[in-house]
């Protein structure tokens, strides 16, 4: 499916964190949509790193991209000897998805570090390459802020969310400063779908929960997740954001989610009946603090600006993604 009127074929593209869930799958739409483009992807891959949560410092698998034909550079965006290894090549767009993206990750310096000082160097390059630049913001930086969560109105509650806050601040300066520059941030809100298999635990609940039921286990969930609403948007509709981010009408800070947030409840329900299955539900109490209980993204400014309408419904989403759940359930994680 092709989102956007520009022909990519024949750009060269560079994705930084392109092993990971949302870059791997831009990296894939321009191959299969535009076979001439030159994509690639730069990313640290995983090592066996973890922080003190238990969490893995990288996401990046390879096998997120086998069969992915562009070119592949292992770096790390913290790294100033990496980053030169990008300076053979004259970029048309830039997709920096790259980042340390665990909220529960409160090693606050290497956050900073990752998310912030990088930055202003993709910005550098975007800006020596004349380069279209298209971020990864998050919806973290709204915190427990109620819904509608819209930009302009945040409250970051982990470093993280911080991170990214800054990351925008950052941005909407270095585009008033160079007003030729085409820069967009997107704030994804619960992304879900193919290729986030191994994030782990920090993957959707939609996978945890298809394959909790594909074990023949009841779908787990906390008290009262009837009441407690998420705006899921689907991975192809992410895609979607990404490339018509490439022509804005306006630079700026765009909410990426379907504006129609949905409880846990129905997607334990929606994938119980693609699964066929009739397991009830286990409760168990929600150890977490300060818990967000809504997110729903006000899409308004994105459709008005970057022409952005999500397709999928969480039905659709869903539906669209049971073959690789089943794929992959008891697949090795690592």
């Amino acid at each position: 499916m092709n989102f956007s009127d520009i022909n990519f074929n024949n750009k060269i593209i560079l994705i930084t964190g392109g092993a990971g869930f949302i870059g791997s799958n831009l990296a894939f739409y321009f191959q299969e949509n535009f076979p001439k483009a030159k994509i690639i992807i730069f990313d640290c891959f995983r090592n066996e790193n973890t922080f003190s949560n238990g969490n893995l410092h990288s996401f990046g698998h390879y096998k997120n991209l086998i069969g992915f034909q562009g070119d592949v550079i292992c770096g790390n965006i913290n790294n100033k000897d990496d980053l030169s290894l990008l300076n053979d090549h004259n970029f048309d767009y830039i997709f920096h998805q790259a980042a340390i993206s665990d909220t529960r990750v409160y090693d606050q310096e290497i956050i900073m570090q990752t998310n912030v000082n990088s930055f202003f160097d993709i910005l550098n390059l975007a800006k020596k390459h004349s380069s279209v630049l298209v971020y990864a913001s998050s919806a973290a930086t709204y915190g427990s802020l109620p819904s509608p969560q819209t930009v302009g109105k945040e409250s970051p509650e982990n470093p993280y969310g911080f991170s990214k806050y800054l990351m925008d601040q950052i941005a909407i300066k270095f585009a008033n400063e160079n007003p030729e520059m085409s820069i967009v941030g997107l704030r994804f809100f619960n992304v879900y779908g193919s290729k986030e298999f191994f994030k782990a635990t920090t993957s959707s609940m939609v996978i945890q929960l298809g394959h909790q039921i594909l074990d023949g286990k009841k779908p787990r969930l906390f008290y009262n997740s009837d009441q407690i609403y998420r705006d899921f948007i689907y991975i192809k509709d992410v895609i979607q954001a990404n490339i018509k981010a490439c022509s804005p009408k306006k630079n700026g800070v765009y909410n990426v989610g379907t504006g129609n947030p949905r409880s846990f409840l129905d997607i334990a329900e929606i994938l119980q009946i693609n699964l066929k299955t009739k397991f009830e539900i286990d409760y168990f109490s929600n150890p977490y603090k300060g818990y967000q209980m809504n997110t729903k993204a006000n899409i308004k400014l994105t459709s008005e600006n970057i022409g952005f309408n999500p397709i999928y419904s969480l039905e659709e989403g869903i539906k669209d993604y049971i073959p690789e759940i089943k794929k992959l359930h008891r697949e090795d994680i690592k």
